[in-house]
């Protein structure tokens, strides 16, 4: 089983930020605050712990925040001494963020000018919320400023910080009952030559889908005219998740609203006595009905057991297919059946269909046990 990821931020991270700090701050009380940053340390899981060196941080730098933050920002310049290769290496700067976002509230324009550096070294997408939250209209002023800036980590930050339903985060319901400013703040970065920037863009039209399937809709079939490759595939990739769910509007703006004339057949779920913790493959053919070439969109769902007996479906994505009159491709894809953050398998029995242009379609089921 893979380490956790709370293992790769143990009692070194507040170790290093002690010596990074007493390099430019000699007056630090390290041990002190290595005290109380490891005081219940370990039950912490990985963003509380940001968190609670932050607050440590507050209690041993300059109460001023407006004299901390200038020694906080120096010792985020100085070396670390921790793997950089660790997939957590920039969380480093996680506990300088969370002091921004807590305690720096008071003073808006030292703390956006902090964030701008530091979401260069770790995102300060976390970060912006608060700030948002307490200075909407001042916020999205420099957010605005900050589409154009040359830095594509302080671009992302405008897409990504403004997710209304960002992971890991506080959701901003502002934006979820009116998202037109987070759109027009997308407007700009929808052709970012960044695809680190283009993907935060689609993932927080995704997160504006998820309260308003018709402006999403719309504002797709608005991005895709005259689209390049690289908008389209955001546009696409903005749509997942209401594809996934068969929302017509989406399908349309693809070009799959009308149902697709073709047939599925020779459908195979094997084994049909699968084992929890072993993978199961699904293939199925489809065939073209018609005289005239057309596109169809392929998916298929499991309606996996849940624990408490219910059956949820969980749709993976396939292919588009590119059918020439009566033509059959098959189709599939093995899916694992072991248990992960995302998913719990459950004993029972498990229906799955076939989904063309987001219309399901029997295609059979099998049977799921402990082995």
């Amino acid at each position: 089983m893979a380490e956790p990821l709370v293992a790769q931020y143990g009692p070194d991270v507040p170790q290093a930020i002690a010596r990074m700090i007493r390099a430019v701050h000699p007056r630090f009380d390290a041990d002190a605050f290595l005290h109380d940053a490891l005081s219940g340390y370990e039950a912490l899981a990985l963003m509380p712990r940001g968190k609670h060196i932050a607050r440590a941080l507050q209690q041993h730098l300059p109460q001023d925040y407006a004299q901390a933050l200038p020694i906080l920002l120096a010792s985020a310049e100085q070396p670390h001494g921790r793997n950089p290769g660790l997939s957590l290496a920039s969380f480093l700067y996680l506990p300088h963020t969370a002091f921004v976002a807590e305690f720096g509230l008071g003073h808006f324009e030292l703390s956006m000018q902090a964030q701008h550096a530091l979401t260069q070294r770790f995102t300060a997408e976390f970060s912006i919320r608060p700030y948002l939250q307490h200075h909407q209209e001042a916020t999205l002023e420099r957010l605005m400023e900050w589409t154009r800036d040359p830095s594509e980590h302080v671009r992302r930050l405008v897409s990504e910080g403004t997710r209304p339903r960002l992971p890991w985060a506080s959701r901003l319901p502002a934006f979820q009952r009116d998202p037109a400013p987070v759109l027009a703040l997308l407007e700009p970065l929808k052709d970012d030559p960044a695809l680190y920037v283009r993907r935060s863009v689609a993932n927080n039209l995704n997160d504006i889908g998820k309260d308003h399937p018709a402006l999403l809709a719309d504002t797709a079939r608005s991005w895709l005219q005259g689209a390049t490759p690289e908008r389209s595939w955001t546009v696409q990739h903005a749509l997942r998740s209401a594809v996934k769910r068969g929302e017509a509007g989406a399908l349309a703006a693809l070009g799959f609203g009308e149902t697709a004339n073709a047939v599925v057949s020779q459908p195979a779920i094997t084994p049909p006595q699968a084992v929890m913790g072993g993978s199961l493959n699904v293939t199925f053919d489809v065939t073209n009905t018609t005289g005239q070439a057309q596109q169809v969109l392929v998916d298929f769902a499991v309606h996996y057991v849940k624990a408490n007996g219910q059956a949820r479906a969980k749709v993976f994505k396939l292919k588009t297919l590119d059918l020439a009159p009566h033509e059959t491709q098959k189709v599939g894809k093995k899916i694992s059946l072991a248990d992960m953050t995302t998913r719990k398998h459950y004993p029972g029995h498990h229906r799955v269909d076939a989904i063309l242009n987001g219309r399901a379609q029997p295609l059979g089921a099998f049977e799921l046990t402990r082995g």
